[in-house]
Parts: C-alpha cells; structure tokens; sequence
C-alpha cells in the first residue's frame, strides 16, 4: 500500500462521474457555498471516438470501460455477457446509444407506490425531466427548454429506419412520434442526447460547462476504495491516485454515483452489506444491510438479423465522405446512433402496458459489436422492458482492484423466456411486411431453422444479450431488503445516499440513461433542501 496523502475538506464527496454524479456536481455547486469534490476511476471523454455517435461502439473494451463480464449463466446454457460500463467523465453516457427515453408513467407511478412516496410519482417526478432537458422540438406538457440535457431528432437517419416505423404501422402498431410524450406504445424514431450531430452526454452537459467553478473539485484517474464510517456516519472516502492512498472528507454527505455494479461494491468493501457475505470475503462488518447487491436487474435483448437485398448499412458508414459529412455540416452516417427507429409493443395483447421495446439497427449487430459487421444486414433487437428475473452483485475478493461477481439472473423467471420468444415472433411480423419485405433478404438469426415454440426458446437462450440497463442492486424503499429510503439516504448510515440507477425499485420500460439524471436532479434538490415543486427549466451554468 503506498503512503498516505494529506487530508482534502469538502462539504459534498461524490464518488463517480457518469450520468448522476456530473448531474449533481453541476446542480449542487450552484451554491457557491458548498464545496464539492466529484471523484472518477477514468480518465477523459476528450476523445474522438465519444464525440462521433457512430463510433460508440469503439470505445468498448478500452481503458474507457470497466469492461465487465457476468458470471456463467445457468438460463443461458453457461454463457457469460460482456457489460461495457463508462470508465471516464461522463460514464456510461459517454458510450451509449444516445436514446433519450423516460420510461412509462406507469412505471413512476409504481415507484411511488412500492416506497409510499408519492414525490416519485409520475406527474412529481415530470417536472424534473422537463427542467433538465433542452428539447430541439421546443416546450410543451411533457417537455423543456433551457436545461442542460441536449435532445434532438436524428439529423441523417437511415432509409431503412424509416422503413422499419413503416413496417411497424403496416404490421398494426400504432405510429408515435414522441415515446416521451403522452403515450409510450407504438414505432417511430428515438430522439437522442445529440447537439448538431455530436454526443451530447452528462458531462458535455452538467459538468464541462462548470468544471471552472471555485466550489467545484474534479479528480479523475482517482478509484475509490473505501467509506469511511465513525459512529455511524459517513465522514468521508478513502481513494487511490499516482500510488498513494488520499483521504478526503465530507462534512455534510458522502454521495455514490458508480453505477449499479460499483455502487454495491463500494458499500460491501466500507463494510456496508449482508453480514454473511462480508465475513466470508474478508471484510469487517460495518453494517449490516442484507439488501446490498440484491434485486439487480437488466434488460435482456434478443438481435433478429436479415441480410438485406440492396442497399448499403452502416458497415460502411466509415468512409471518406462519411468522415467529410461528418467533420463538416455534422451530417451524414456517422451521426447515427445506430438504433435510429423503434416500438414499443405487448408480448400478450392482455397486458396493461407495453413489455417489449425495439430497437432497429441498419447494421448487423451481433455478439455486442465483438466482431466487425461483414456484410450489410439489417438487425431488429427484441427487448425485454419489463422484467422479473433478478441477480446480484458481489465481491469476489475485499482487495478494491478485484472486479465483482455479476449474476444478472437471465432468464430465471420463465414469464421472461415466453415473453422474448413473442418478441422475435413480432419482429418477423414486421419484417415480412411494407417496405421492409422489399429490402431485407433470408434470415440470418435466428434463422430458418428455429420455428417451433421450443426452437425458438432455446435460440432465445443461443443468443440472448444485455442492454447494459443494470439497476435495482442498492434498492429503494422502506423494507428489509430495501438499501436506501426515498430520499436515497442508505438505511442506518447517516450522512451517505446512493444516486444512480442503482435505486430504482424497478426497471423502467426503456433505456435507463434519462431516468438516472432525473434521479440526480432530484437528489440535488433532497441535498440542498429544496423540497418545493422544480423550478422551471433553466441552463447550468
């Protein structure tokens, strides 16, 4: 262990600068009495390759992703997934796909319900959503301008993207223009976190316009490797950085914002989580809290692939005219997000509220972008949103180096196998009629072969990837096995909250990145002391 560093003073540590932390170290030092340190394991997001929308995909298995791998899982015939997680300023939204989606009111509507606080309700937390965003379309109801959040249409999106929203409607889904708007259910185009072209992500939102700020300290490069606890509180973190270890301390909180897999790890190495589990691992108790690490969940997804007749994908969007139109009016292929169209759709017409989403892609996506597209293909992603599996995460080891032990308990609850078997169902539907039957050619996958019920559940289990949607691991509520209470302070700690997807009760019905800066805004708001309605939207900065 190298020597230890002189002690730093803040008022506010935040641990992990990805969606939630940036958003709360832009709203929290608008007071310029409070002093904030924002600590990050990476590095950057001064990259090219997070800049271009296209090249998302590149920056996965780099020294900017935690680069995680699920352990063996049993409903998937022992298979482990790859998990890029963000490992530089602005985390995981600095290389994700850009869609810019809130969920289902219903969903916040449970959240309230399941903490019996009615501020997490839909029409309570909307206020938040419309005050962080900067809506190319302008402000209505569901809406907002001003904030610091950049969502635009997609600037160049691809003929066979649209073809997909108009084989969607063909097949009998009702159209929508807007998933964030009065309604989720139906097929159009994502709007994304994109400002005229480019990634428009937490940090190139909250954090870069106020790194300047005198109140405000950023420390990459910086992993964090402990909670301090004394007589109960948090007073502060241990982290690593240049060879020595740094104590810095916290006068008023103690904030984790790593995620869904760091946050659980960081409270389980302070010492922070089932009893049992900490002995066994080598960690002192600190306190016991059995629902640490539990309840996780994540979108699983199904890819459908179609070679296609003519035409050229997204494989070779990576061309000189590509880059020309790019580098140039910010147009052209390489603005793609590359799951351009969507729906969102029932897998039982039964049901209450849609669970399964797609995303469409003009490009054959296949084992998480491990291999390079060879061939132009067409991809339709059947995603599960509403799910009732359940995983965990826990040390391997009590050295903060070690990466943790993901179980993302694919498939253990059957209802989740049935309802993507229906998804890959739909997506042939779609595929087989308008202006899709005239661009796609023969199935690639599953393929001719899988048409029976049972072919199909185990080409489901053949194939199946994440989202990288994890949530739920350090729960909300005010049960047992819940973590945090709803004003995410952690159950029998004083001055510690999680903020970050983490909390979540539930998954929502869509992509996670949205509905975790309006947990941070709203946590900003719980750490301030502000306790009325939103303001109205207005810039950071």
């Amino acid at each position: 262990m190298g020597a230890v560093d002189e002690v730093q003073e803040y008022d506010v540590v935040v641990v992990g600068a990805g969606s939630a932390g940036c958003a709360l170290a832009g709203r929290l030092t608008e007071d310029p009495s409070l002093r904030v340190l924002l600590l990050e394991a990476g590095g950057s997001d001064d990259v090219l390759e997070v800049q271009i929308p296209a090249a998302l995909y590149k920056v996965w298995r780099t020294r900017r992703d935690w680069n995680y791998t699920t352990e063996p899982q049993p409903g998937l015939g022992g298979r482990r997934l790859f998990w890029p997680r963000g490992k530089l300023l602005g985390g995981s939204s600095s290389i994700n796909a850009m869609i810019y989606i809130r969920g289902a009111a219903a969903d916040y509507d449970e959240w309230a319900q399941l903490t019996g606080d009615p501020s997490w309700s839909f029409e309570s937390v909307l206020p938040l959503f419309r005050r962080m965003e900067d809506n190319a379309r302008g402000a209505d109801r569901f809406h907002g301008t001003g904030g610091p959040l950049r969502v635009e249409d997609p600037r160049s999106p691809h003929v066979w993207s649209r073809a997909a929203v108009e084989s969607a409607v063909a097949a009998g889904h009702p159209r929508n223009s807007d998933f964030n708007g009065a309604r989720q259910e139906g097929a159009g185009l994502y709007q994304l976190t994109q400002r005229r072209g480019r990634r428009w992500s937490a940090a190139d939102a909250y954090l870069h316009p106020v790194v300047d700020r005198p109140n405000l300290t950023v420390v990459t490069g910086a992993p964090t490797t402990r909670v301090l606890v004394s007589g109960g509180r948090a007073t502060g973190v241990e982290y690593r950085r240049g060879g020595r270890l740094h104590t810095a301390h916290a006068a008023a909180e103690v904030v984790l914002a790593g995620g869904a897999v760091n946050s659980p790890q960081l409270l389980l190495l302070s010492g922070i989580g089932p009893a049992d589990h900490l002995r066994e691992v080598g960690v002192d108790v600190v306190h016991d809290l059995p629902g640490v690490g539990g309840g996780l969940q994540d979108h699983p997804l199904v890819p459908v692939i179609w070679h296609t007749r003519g035409g050229k994908s997204l494989f070779r969007a990576e061309s000189p005219s590509g880059y020309a139109k790019w580098f140039g009016a910010r147009r052209g292929p390489l603005t793609s997000n590359l799951a351009e169209a969507g729906l969102f759709a029932r897998s039982r017409p039964e049901l209450d509220e849609p669970d399964l989403q797609y995303h469409f892609l003009p490009v054959k996506f296949w084992r998480q972008a491990e291999v390079d597209p060879d061939v132009d293909a067409f991809t339709a992603a059947s995603v599960l949103v509403r799910v009732h599996s359940r995983g965990s995460v826990r040390l391997r080891s009590a050295d903060p180096a070690w990466a943790p032990a993901i179980d993302a308990g694919y498939l253990t609850d059957p209802r989740d196998l049935d309802a993507l078997v229906s998804g890959v169902e739909q997506a042939r539907e779609i595929a087989a009629t308008g202006p899709l039957a005239d661009v796609l050619g023969e199935e690639w996958s599953p393929g001719p072969a899988a048409r029976t019920p049972e072919q199909l559940r185990q080409s489901v289990r053949d194939t199946l990837e994440s989202l990288y949607h994890p949530v739920s691991s350090c729960r909300m509520g005010t049960d047992d096995r819940a973590v945090v209470d709803p004003q995410l302070r952690v159950h029998g700690i004083d001055g510690l909250r999680v903020v970050d997807a983490s909390v979540m009760p539930t998954l929502v019905r869509g992509n996670t990145n949205a509905p975790t800066i309006m947990i941070a805004e709203r946590a900003a708001d719980l750490i301030a002391g502000r306790t009325a309605d939103p303001a109205p939207a207005a810039a950071v900065g």
